[in-house]
């Protein structure tokens, strides 16, 4: 008997069964067939085949709080979709991963095949790293791959921001159901991945954001992807899990070299010792990956860190020079380049108007 693709709602079911999770889900649509043929048959034929004999009577418990059309009627009512690797729109990269999980998700799977690359690091990271994360997404959702990461805060967050303010596909994997917001001040940014991107999740609607569900959504997030970037990490940094996770995947892992006096770079410089690929700009990931610029993007949004420059003036390219990329104030600006106050906010507009540098909070700038 075919194994039914469309058998979600009795998938949703056993997904929504606490101690089964997607191996199991997985040998018992091995054995039954379909989902619902496996939510069907008795306890006791269910746990002989996961071999769980005593926890037939929890499983009989929890069955009977749970109606698998009411949970799908509740999806449905919430705009949550979910696919299975049964399904033809199951993105192909995490299939290939063991014990690949139903997915709910809320936004669009139409651009879920693109190449994707995950941007990870710490939650708690320095204006570089951020600064970092945010332009190495934008060039890469410019070369037409897709951004994937947690919506953590910290890197998470400015990976996301970077992809989305250049127009691109990105995908959010949280630790928690996808009707929770996690962190709660990224609404805003989560509301915005669902409009133009994807925020999905393998933990059923309503589950809370415990500590043990991000290092599980880390496979998740590596799965999903060709290589995985660490733009800053900790020692112990959940990044880590997910650069190893991707190892396990056979993905590549991909590194952003810090201060070497900065505990955020610690992480990140384990894993440049231990082999993975040092990244200055998007081109270091798309010629490691073998990734060509798509066509259709404008020369604009094909620019990189390297070429960036060609189109400054002589005065511009000067005073670029000076700039840093940490935030320098406005008055170390001018007394270091020697020139009129005037004349040097005419050439910081005109550089910030060229996205060569940035203005943060009190007349700082930095490069970008």
């Amino acid at each position: 008997m075919k194994k039914e693709p469309k058998d979600l709602v009795y998938y949703n079911a056993l997904n929504s069964i606490s101690f089964l999770g997607p191996r199991r889900i997985a040998a018992l649509i091995e054995h039954f067939e379909t989902a619902r043929a496996a939510w069907e048959s008795s306890s006791d034929e269910i746990t002989m085949v996961l071999k769980l004999q005593k926890n037939a009577n929890k499983l009989d418990q929890e069955r009977l709080n749970l109606d698998p059309l009411k949970l799908w009627a509740r999806l449905e009512e919430q705009n949550i979709a979910c696919v299975s690797p049964y399904c033809p729109g199951y993105p192909s990269l995490l299939k290939q991963i063991s014990d690949p999980p139903l997915l709910y998700y809320r936004g669009s799977l139409q651009n879920i095949a693109r190449p994707a690359v995950a941007i990870v690091g710490s939650r708690r990271c320095t204006f570089y790293g951020r600064e970092v994360a945010q332009r190495l997404a934008s060039e890469l959702v410019a070369a037409g791959v897709t951004v994937v990461s947690g919506m953590a805060l910290g890197i998470d967050t400015a990976a996301h921001q970077g992809a989305l303010e250049n127009s691109g596909y990105t995908v959010a994997v949280l630790g928690c159901g996808v009707d929770r917001c996690y962190p709660p001040r990224n609404l805003e940014l989560m509301e915005k991945i669902i409009n133009e991107g994807v925020v999905l999740s393998e933990f059923p609607p309503g589950t809370e954001p415990r500590p043990a569900n991000f290092p599980q959504r880390n496979r998740i997030i590596s799965g999903l992807s060709l290589g995985s970037v660490v733009v800053e990490a900790t020692a112990k940094s959940g990044a880590l899990i997910t650069a190893n996770y991707a190892l396990e995947q056979n993905r590549e892992v991909f590194a952003v070299p810090g201060n070497i006096g900065s505990p955020y770079s610690l992480g990140s410089h384990r894993l440049i010792k231990e082999g993975a690929r040092l990244v200055e700009s998007a081109a270091d990931i798309l010629e490691e990956l073998n990734l060509d610029l798509l066509s259709g993007q404008t020369t604009e949004q094909q620019l990189t860190i390297e070429t960036c420059g060609i189109n400054l003036t002589e005065d511009e390219k000067n005073l670029l020079s000076l700039i840093p990329y940490q935030p320098m104030h406005i008055d170390n600006i001018i007394r270091q380049s020697g020139i009129k106050a005037s004349m040097a906010s005419a050439l910081l507009l005109s550089l910030e108007l060229k996205k060569n540098i940035r203005q943060t909070p009190g007349k700082y700038y930095c490069r970008i």
